[in-house]
């Protein structure tokens, strides 16, 4: 009995000593974002301010068009989640359950796209995406997503692949076309994985910092991640309101997780299990 106690504790502590580890940047950057400027700066460092400094909170929103940009960042996000859920699965669905000629090779090739870094491709986009007059708008953003990611084809390929054929042969003794063998059984076999890339997609949109610093030039259509760089100037760093900004820039994306992490963990542990 102790023995099944002690392999049961063991772990758990040895996981929660691992998470407060990870935890403690957040942490830093919550108590940051309450301390004066002296506060920041002091050595040695100063956990627990004196007096917390809610104020900075405030100002943050106040310097910054603050409920702009989460409407602009949440918009991108949305869209990017909708492109994705409408292609990456039906793509994924005919490289797991239908055959065709050329479907391996054409499969492989578009793994082998993971290969290239978004730096290799960054140039040629703009370049299409600037003669198509689609720079300062949110478009170079959200349609590459309605083409799917080779990424996200492969996670949901992998889960198809689990599910019997016998569904999909049943079906199709019935009358039932590709399409709504698609649509009525599959999707819904699929929920866990379909979380998950609509939580990926959504925190890759989110994040994204270097694709609306290239496209959009508008300050008015500017996303979150972008806006927090007003906060940067050319000479000083407005420290208490950059943490403050950060923090409220994070929560929402904690907040998400916690909602929907069964399913994520689902997703993922499921995926290539046949």
């Amino acid at each position: 009995m102790q023995r099944i106690v002690k392999e049961s504790i063991v772990p758990h502590i040895i996981l929660s000593v691992v998470g407060l580890l990870f935890l403690m940047p957040f942490a830093w950057l919550v108590l940051t974002s309450l301390k004066t400027l002296d506060e920041i700066f002091a050595i040695p460092p100063i956990w627990w301010p004196d007096r917390l400094r809610w104020s900075n909170y405030s100002d943050a929103v106040k310097a910054i068009p603050f409920f702009r940009y989460i409407w602009n960042t949440v918009m991108i996000c949305l869209f990017s989640v909708a492109g994705q859920l409408i292609a990456s699965p039906l793509v994924a669905y005919a490289f797991a359950k239908m055959k065709f000629k050329g479907r391996d090779f054409i499969f492989f090739l578009m793994m082998a796209t993971m290969i290239l870094p978004y730096q290799v491709t960054m140039i040629p986009l703009y370049v299409m995406f600037n003669k198509l007059g689609m720079v300062d708008t949110y478009l170079p953003l959200i349609l590459p997503n309605f083409f799917g990611s080779a990424f996200y084809i492969f996670l949901l390929r992998q889960f198809f692949l689990g599910i019997p054929n016998e569904y999909s042969e049943s079906a199709k003794m019935d009358g039932a076309s590709e399409f709504r063998i698609y649509w009525q059984i599959i999707l819904p076999l699929s929920k866990p994985v379909l979380f998950t890339v609509a939580l990926l997609t959504f925190l890759g949109a989110w994040g994204d910092f270097l694709g609306p610093l290239i496209y959009l030039n508008d300050p008015n259509k500017w996303t979150l991640s972008v806006g927090l760089k007003a906060f940067i100037g050319e000479h000083s760093v407005d420290w208490g309101m950059l943490m403050a900004a950060s923090t409220m820039f994070t929560v929402p994306i904690i907040i998400l997780y916690f909602f929907v992490q069964r399913q994520f963990i689902q997703g993922i542990t499921l995926t290539g299990f046949k």
